[in-house]
């Protein structure tokens, strides 16, 4: 049996790529940290994306744990499209029914669902039981649907910043969200 803990980053200031936590994200990534502290989920490994609102997020845990985070392109956020598009959340939601549709410079459901898929092929040929991967809204989503393809839009919509998954990965593969309501859980380590 193998288990993912799948994080979505804390409140960043954008979507660039060196965009850095917020100040209630850096709160968020020491509740983050406390919380998976205390709940023991025996992590012995981390892969992030390489942005830096990911790092930040699993920075504070990582040291209390006393493990590298290893990052992996395969963790980066998909792109949508390179250029604005006014509606971007009409195209994404059309984006999960339709897997192969892809917009100017940006990345189909399918090309980012086949990234993440080579990953976690890879941490599963690992040695390590339980591996923590830090990545970002869509495409934690698209990892979720590459376990349950009932997954899609409305279940995007929910994940808050920052949440956390637990997928087992066993005879039976299952998909439990450990996060959440952040704000009860921030309120909890006050």
């Amino acid at each position: 049996m193998k288990k993912l803990i799948v994080i979505r980053h804390c409140s960043a200031s954008g979507q660039e790529q060196d965009a850095a936590l917020t100040i209630a994200g850096k709160e968020q990534a020491n509740a983050l940290a406390e919380f998976l502290i205390s709940n023991n989920l025996h992590i012995q490994s981390i892969i992030s994306s390489p942005f830096t609102r990911a790092i930040q997020s699993i920075a504070p845990f990582a040291l209390q744990a006393n493990l590298p985070i290893k990052e992996d392109k395969r963790l980066s956020e998909r792109i949508l499209s390179d250029a604005p598009m006014e509606d971007w959340l009409h195209k994404l939601e059309h984006t999960f029914t339709n897997i192969d549709i892809a917009f100017s410079g940006g990345e189909s459901t399918k090309q980012a669902m086949n990234r993440v898929a080579s990953l976690i092929q890879d941490v599963l040929q690992q040695e390590h039981q339980v591996t923590l991967l830090v990545t970002h809204g869509n495409l934690l989503t698209l990892l979720l649907k590459h376990f349950d393809n009932r997954i899609g839009f409305s279940e995007w919509k929910n994940v808050s910043n920052p949440d956390i998954y637990e997928i087992t990965i066993d005879e039976q593969t299952t998909i439990h969200r450990l996060w959440g309501d952040i704000t009860s859980l921030l309120n909890a380590f006050s």
